[in-house]
């Protein structure tokens, strides 16, 4: 079997032939680069002017990132950027700090943003063509004459809580303690908050919530079949059994007078529990399930509506909730979240030091004190807390890591961001934390392979709403809104080890992130059946009659070869032009990381509480099992989070 897309993913590089650029006289066709200028004023000193470039970034050639650099004497005076398509909380990061950054140094070869990688070299590609239009190379310009590079100074602050890390359950955990009256500090590793929370792109999963009411419920089946499966495939597992005979009541009292959406607290934690093949901890799955409904309203509270309600893989019911934008469409929830969560602990006065690796939880008579860390020039950060809250997320990008604890897993891609590197649990092992579920990694079905090398996550939220896989025959083999391991072991056994995700123009017309996939130009099309399998280059016939079968399928909910239950109630992949995006499964999650109770408190390896440490997210284990549920961490960033930052106040206490 060979593992196609399986290889390490590098750092996207822009390419000097990639560039294309026009003369000085004017714009080429391409708009690669131009000047706004009437002409460069050439003077002794230097060239002079404003001039323009572009480069393809994360929404492609069809939107590419623009910049506008103004020189006077050959010295960078001003630089603009424009990115209306990259990505919110990432890509913006680059457009934010890069311009500053090339003043500053007179040059367009600055660092990137790590975790913004494509933007940053497409803003730089995009400068380096505006110098072209000026007649100029990078190299032609002068360094500014400046003195000693001030290094930044060691630092010692006190904070009630110290947090490390800025992604989801940092900044809401953060959240939680400063309107709790605490002063908090967070350490953050990278250059921008956000992590991987910020990659999420489907969804919130929660179960009983005001947003579920609000559409008709025609989930019978897959109530049903889960009930079903918790008999059939878990009867020898107490918690499973236990949960199943309470939704069984749930679903009886429900049946005989249907009124309004069911769902459950006890439901989803059943769904999350079978889709972590039962080897989840029961306590802290119904401690995730319970508080997810006021979690949404939480968000909501702070300026963050997830109103779009809809399916993902392994729910019984439809529960995974979205934002939407201006036009109604739905949107990545990881993009929404983060910039207003990060506005939240800005408002709130959160001291954040940003580019600071935390390396160790300082320790006195057994309980967490505090936290050093070291900034990028090498100096040191202290920070003395009356509690800490780890919230430094997996160990997904740490490819070394990876494979210690899952050999098989060497050379997958991943869909982490770049901080994703288990520091936070080294750090916890050192404080005398436990471990848990450490060789429980989730690879996700569905991640695309740009021709750079770079992984791009497809959210579950499009097999959700509607679309399908077919292999490189055109057929269809699994069903595509089963759990994430079990789709992705599917496409394992396909010819090349990668699949086609099917969709429609309904389904484009309903949301702006499966646009964005499009116009980043990872999708190929056709008018009709056999032309999109022709620019698949699959078989047409097969293609086409996969394509029938599936309207049947989808008019009839029933899907007697693979069971799928889950059917979108408007896309039914009839309206063209249809699309097609090659995936293959990637590094997504890890499940494992350092054991809490359901109050975030660490545990040690006597299972005792570590006094004063707490820790939730990405860098805990035990929720998710063996496998997580699109949707599911967003959840948990928000709920755990929630916790965490409380139960830091209440030690303070």
């Amino acid at each position: 079997m060979r593992k196609n897309f399986m290889t390490k993913s590098g750092l996207a590089l822009a390419a000097a032939g990639t560039l294309l650029f026009a003369s000085l006289t004017g714009c080429s066709k391409s708009g690669a680069a131009a000047t706004t200028a009437a002409a460069a004023e050439a003077s002794a000193a230097g060239v002079s002017g404003t001039f323009e470039g572009s480069a393809a970034g994360m929404a492609g050639e069809s939107n590419p990132v623009k910049v506008s650099l103004t020189l006077k004497d050959g010295v960078i005076t001003d630089v603009k950027v424009e990115g209306p398509g990259e990505t919110q909380g990432i890509g913006t990061k680059a457009i934010d700090e890069l311009p500053g950054a090339m003043i500053s140094a007179n040059s367009v070869e600055v660092d990137g943003i790590s975790g913004a990688t494509i933007t940053s070299d497409a803003i730089k590609a995009a400068a380096v063509a505006a110098l072209a239009s000026a007649g100029m190379k990078p190299e032609d310009l002068q360094s500014k004459a400046a003195g000693e590079t001030a290094l930044a100074q060691d630092e010692t602050v006190d904070a009630d809580v110290a947090i490390i890390g800025m992604g989801g359950a940092g900044m809401t955990a953060a959240i939680t303690a400063a309107d709790a009256g605490k002063s908090v500090v967070i350490l953050e590793s990278q250059s921008m908050g956000g992590g991987n929370s910020v990659r999420a792109t489907g969804g919130m999963n929660a179960a009983a919530t005001p947003e579920q009411a609000k559409n008709k419920f025609t989930e019978e089946a897959g109530v049903n079949a889960t009930l079903e499966k918790a008999k059939k495939d878990f009867a020898d597992n107490e918690a499973i059994t236990k949960l199943a005979a309470t939704v069984q009541e749930q679903w009886d009292a429900y049946q005989a007078k249907p009124e309004g959406y069911f769902d459950t607290a006890e439901l989803m934690a059943l769904d999350t529990m079978i889709g972590g093949h039962g080897t989840n901890d029961p306590e802290l799955v119904m401690t995730l399930t319970k508080n997810s409904a006021d979690s949404i309203q939480w968000l909501h509270d702070h300026g963050a509506d997830l109103s779009s309600v809809g399916a993902a893989g392994g729910a019984s019911v439809k529960r995974i909730h979205r934002p939407v934008n201006a036009e109604g469409k739905t949107t990545a929830v990881g993009a929404y979240i983060v910039p207003i969560l990060t506005k939240n602990v800005e408002d709130r006065g959160v001291k954040v030091f940003y580019n600071t690796t935390a390396e160790k939880i300082l320790m006195k008579d057994g309980a967490a004190v505090g936290v050093e860390g070291k900034g990028t020039s090498g100096n040191t950060i202290t920070v003395n807390a009356k509690a800490v809250i780890l919230a430094t997320g997996g160990f997904g990008a740490n490819a070394e890591m990876v494979e210690k604890y899952r050999p098989d897993l060497k050379g997958f891609v991943t869909t982490n961001a770049a901080g994703a590197l288990g520091q936070g649990i080294a750090m916890a092992e050192d404080a005398g934390a436990a471990l848990v579920d450490m060789d429980q990694i989730q690879i996700h079905p569905t991640v695309h392979v740009d021709e750079k090398g770079n992984a791009h996550l497809i959210t579950e939220g499009v097999r959700g709403d509607g679309a399908i896989l077919v292999n490189k025959d055109g057929n269809r083999f699994y069903d595509e809104v089963s759990t994430r391991d079990k789709v992705s072991a599917a496409e394992m056994e396909q010819k090349d080890g990668s699949v086609w995700l099917i969709l429609d123009q309904a389904m484009m017309d309903g949301s702006a992130v499966y646009q964005g996939y499009v116009d980043a130009g990872y999708a190929v099309t056709g008018q009709t059946f056999e032309e999109l399998a022709k620019a698949m280059d699959v078989p047409a016939e097969n293609f086409t009659k996969t394509m029938e079968s599936w309207a049947k399928i989808y008019a009839d909910r029933k899907d007697e070869e693979f069971g799928r239950t889950s059917f979108s109630n408007e896309n039914d992949l009839s309206r063209a032009p249809f699309y097609a995006i090659l995936v293959a499964p990637g590094i997504h999650h890890t499940m494992g990381g350092v054991r809490i109770n359901t109050n975030t408190e660490v545990l040690d390896t006597d299972n005792k509480t570590i006094s004063g440490l707490f820790a939730a997210g990405e860098v805990t284990g035990g929720i998710h099992g063996g496998n997580r549920l699109g949707g599911t961490a967003v959840s948990d960033f928000t709920v755990m989070g929630r916790i965490a930052g409380q139960a830091a106040v209440d030690y303070i206490k």
